[in-house]
């Protein structure tokens, strides 16, 4: 079976993603340089988004999303979540990597909370319980949450991502990270792998990174960023395909 999809409705679709925060009401013609598209093709994609109630039109001709939307919004609302999404890709990268994988969020201002985590089945790990609050410390953890949550530039670091700490909590741990992202692009956590340093420091970090930034883009476009901005960060559009 062919998974190519239908061009018409991914057409449509992108339509919809053309509105955004300060560019809530587009006419045809913005609308048109937005998607790259023909105004013919835009205008017959919005007469059919407009009998199913996805866009309306206001009284001076320009388009706005419609009260469909919302709809279904509320539903994937009441439907979603989170764990359910979440602790899946956690499992896949721990078994991919036999290391720990977690889901860091910032705590307050100064502090890190563990929120999911998935242990590898065998072997000597770092063992951390979800709901574990840390110090919002300069390990790669604490840095991917001060520098993409709380945009503290003196967090950043020139490396690629994921980032990596060995030895900044205590001696005997290390650490991989990479910021994770939701709808609108905005970010949400830190995904991370940790586990003994004397390991993580003599493991193929190139072969690390790459299962990791895979996950990364997985988890963030099942939680609603959106593929350009997935590659532009993360740079794995060699790696993933939707």
């Amino acid at each position: 079976m062919s998974n190519h999809g239908v061009a018409a409705v991914e057409k449509a679709l992108g339509l919809l993603d053309c509105f955004r925060l300060g560019s809530e009401i587009l006419s045809l013609a913005q609308l048109s340089s937005a998607s790259g598209m023909h105004k013919t093709t835009v205008f017959r994609l919005l007469n059919s988004l407009e009998r199913m109630s996805y866009v309306v039109r206001t009284a001076d001709g320009r388009y706005a999303l419609g009260p469909r939307l919302l709809y279904l919004g509320k539903l994937y609302e009441q439907s979603f979540q989170l764990g359910s999404v979440i602790e899946p890709v956690l499992q896949e990268l721990a078994l991919a990597t036999s290391e720990s994988a977690s889901y860091y969020v910032l705590h307050g201002d100064e502090q890190r909370m563990c929120l999911y985590r998935a242990e590898p089945s065998e072997g000597l790990r770092e063992t951390r319980l979800p709901g574990t609050i840390l110090p919002l410390d300069d390990t790669a953890i604490g840095s991917v949450l001060k520098f993409w949550g709380k945009q503290e530039e003196s967090a950043g670091r020139e490396e690629a991502l994921p980032w990596f700490t060995s030895g900044v909590r205590d001696v005997y741990t290390a650490a991989f990270a990479t910021p994770l992202f939701g709808a609108g692009d905005k970010f949400m956590a830190a995904l991370t792998l940790s586990g003994p340093a004397s390991r993580l420091q003599a493991a193929d970090r190139a072969e690390i990174a790459r299962v990791q930034l895979v996950a990364a883009t997985k988890l963030s476009r099942l939680l609603g960023a959106s593929t350009a901005w997935c590659e532009k960060v993360y740079d794995t559009a060699d790696h993933v395909h939707d």
